[in-house]
């Protein structure tokens, strides 16, 4: 069996993402803060993780809607271990593993980054850290903005941390009891397995609407005279309280919105940006 290109499946998944508008229309998902995107491709998006994932796949298929471009988000070094077809579906999409070598490499291209500085830890949130930034020190992507001047946009989403209930905490006897068993299938030891249900008693997700705004963009640009690091964790902290303000904001805005559940009865009455 003949083996297939990388730019082979690229464009399969490009002339997917070009028929699914009405698919994503269907859910009328909220978007809004599209024209802070800047039309030459050269930012950092740097975004939240949620249980559904959603973001992952909604924030290139927005950002190519809007300006063209394909997005090359940084995954997970885990990645770098997979093989054959998924990898090469992995670099079709565009994605890349997060290496500073290689985002360095896209800035100096001037290439459209996605970055979600929690990684894993907030795909696995427990139920008192749902929309909570779990950085832990990271600022990896600050300094290499820095490096290379390279404009941050907060890309924020909500809903995707609702489409399962979490019945546990982070401080509960289930966290402190799982922890050996989230390190031995992920490798890392400050990931929760939390328990969740779906719809009823069923891992079935629940039906929730997408809510993404692209912030202002955050300036990178070292002034004269300001120590790097310094700059650095400045820039670091500016592009989290931007995303904490941004998420904050989605999530008032939800809470008057009578279509938040998709109730297709309330999809008239949705708000809008």
């Amino acid at each position: 069996m003949p083996l297939i290109e990388v730019s082979t499946y690229q464009r399969w998944i490009e002339n997917v993402a070009d028929r699914i508008d009405p698919l994503v229309s269907a859910s009328k998902p909220y978007l809004d803060g599209l024209d802070n995107l800047p039309s030459n491709g050269r930012f950092l998006l740097v975004g939240n993780h949620t249980q559904a994932g959603t973001e992952a796949l909604l924030i290139p298929y927005v950002v190519r809607r809007q300006i063209g471009i394909r997005v090359r988000p940084l995954a997970d070094r885990r990645f770098g271990n997979v093989k054959g077809v998924p990898a090469d579906l992995f670099a079709a999409a565009g994605a890349v593993v997060g290496t500073p070598e290689t985002a360095r490499e896209l800035m100096t291209a001037g290439e459209p980054i996605l970055v979600f500085p929690g990684g894993g830890r907030e795909v696995s949130k427990a139920r008192d850290q749902l929309y909570t930034l779990m950085w832990q020190g990271r600022n990896g992507f600050a300094r290499l903005a820095v490096e290379h001047d390279y404009p941050i946009i907060p890309a924020a989403l909500v809903g995707g941390d609702d489409v399962y209930h979490v019945l546990t905490t982070s401080d509960g006897r289930w966290a402190r009891w799982s922890k050996p068993l989230a390190e031995r299938l992920t490798g890392t030891t400050d990931m929760g397995m939390p328990l969740v249900r779906g719809v009823g008693p069923t891992m079935i997700p629940r039906p929730q609407r997408t809510y993404l705004r692209f912030g202002t963009p955050i300036d990178t640009t070292r002034p004269k005279g300001a120590v790097a690091e310094k700059w650095t964790a400045t820039v670091r902290e500016r592009a989290k309280a931007a995303l904490e303000g941004e998420l904050a904001a989605l999530l008032e805005i939800r809470e008057g919105d009578p279509y938040r559940q998709l109730a297709p009865w309330a999809r008239s009455a949705a708000v809008s940006p």
